[in-house]
């Protein structure tokens, strides 16, 4: 049995400069990991390489709009 990753490299958008109601997203091997930089303790979820690309292509080709 593998132990579970623990997301690296957290990091939020420049856009957000010294906003602290942002997400952060964190690097996981095969994934990413997102969370809340209101409270980090409490905990993020993870996406598959394949989840994440669709997200952003999502995001970036305005679907939420």
């Amino acid at each position: 049995m593998s132990l579970p990753q623990i997301p690296h490299s957290w990091r939020k958008s420049s856009r957000s400069s010294n906003q602290t109601d942002c997400v952060e997203v964190g690097c996981l091997d095969g994934g990413a990991a997102v969370r809340d930089t209101k409270d980090r303790s409490a905990g993020y979820f993870t996406t598959t390489s394949q989840q994440w690309s669709t997200f952003l292509n999502a995001v970036k080709t305005d679907r939420f709009s």
